[in-house]
């Protein structure tokens, strides 16, 4: 007779939102409240499950909508300067520190109706096993998203995922794009004659039409943020003429920056202390899994992913007040 396992998602992605330190097997027998489970349990749910990224659409399709949507791409690396035995882990560059970090590398797709966002698929970038680079996981990305049948109103990157090979792969799905521009990205007005889009004569709030080296016809323009800081944008949507049009659109992008941060915050994304590649995905996949869960309560009830958490905590202190003070 098979036993059942013990350690379950369900038990294992809770308590990711539960817990604020300590997101190991030991710690989680202390507090499971199934009798006799054992850290053990925890190891095996750990090793032997075998979630994929595409499982997480079932738990993201009831919350999306295929149409009237921007889908949203960036990847994130998780800190593992600690265990620089990790199989996943490689030294790579990460924008935390602005330079090399030991860690493991997430290549996101984020969808987003303007206002609410949610993770809809993802890929680990580990070329040490699939050889495959964080552009050719993106497409990917973006095969699985036509295949599940979005229908996005923009797909939205930054500049690193803004190659040429990506804008003609969206084009071919018949899909619009927005991505910033590298300030070296070439671009010409006169036929034969190419300049930096840095050095194009683009005015505040402008919107112009340029050809794109290697690409062709795109809109461009800038946006000055309040601390001098320029951002070139470029869309294939040649009818985005309004400056401010284009802005909104484009201000969908910085909800991946948010979801990146929230979800390392909430649910001990890149806290799991094994170094086999096996135990760090399924415990990466319930982190997600735990984050939407975060969010489908911040919907229904307005509380943040932040104060849910600290709500458990504020339980647990106001009992133990109770009884101590």
């Amino acid at each position: 007779m098979t036993q059942k396992q013990k350690c379950s998602l369900k038990l294992y992605s809770q308590f990711l939102v539960a817990n604020h330190n300590r997101y190991s097997g030991l710690e989680l027998e202390k507090v499971s409240p199934i009798d006799g489970m054992a850290h053990d349990a925890v190891t095996c749910f750990l090793h032997r499950s075998d979630f994929r990224p595409s499982d997480l659409w079932r738990y993201a399709k009831p919350m999306v909508t295929l149409e009237n949507c921007y889908l949203v791409g960036d990847d994130s690396v998780l800190d593992k300067s600690r265990s620089c035995k990790n199989e996943l882990a490689k030294w790579q560059y990460s924008g935390a520190v602005h330079g090399e970090a030991n860690g493991i590398c997430m290549v996101n797709m984020l969808w987003s109706d303007g206002v609410n966002y949610i993770p809809i698929d993802y890929r680990h970038y580990s070329p040490q096993f699939d050889d495959k680079t964080k552009n050719e996981h993106w497409r990917e990305l973006l095969d699985r998203a036509e295949q599940r049948g979005f229908k996005p109103l923009y797909v939205l990157t930054d500049s690193w995922y803004g190659s040429v090979e990506n804008m003609k792969h969206i084009d071919k799905k018949k899909w619009r794009w927005i991505t910033n521009l590298k300030t070296n990205r070439q671009v010409s007005q006169t036929k034969g004659t190419y300049v930096a889009v840095a050095d194009l004569a683009l005015t505040e709030k402008q919107v112009k039409l340029v050809w794109l080296k290697e690409y062709g016809y795109v809109l461009v323009c800038k946006i000055a943020d309040q601390d001098g800081g320029i951002t070139y944008l470029a869309t294939n949507d040649l009818e985005l003429t309004n400056w401010g049009q284009y802005k909104k659109h484009w201000q969908a992008r910085w909800q991946i920056e948010q979801m990146h941060r929230g979800i390392k915050q909430t649910t001990g994304l890149a806290k799991n202390y094994a170094t086999k590649t096996k135990p760090q995905k399924t415990h990466i996949f319930a982190a997600y899994v735990s984050f939407i869960g975060l969010e489908k309560e911040r919907r229904r009830t307005g509380v943040s992913w932040y104060e849910q958490k600290a709500r458990i905590l504020r339980e647990a202190t106001r009992g133990y007040l109770r009884v101590n003070a």
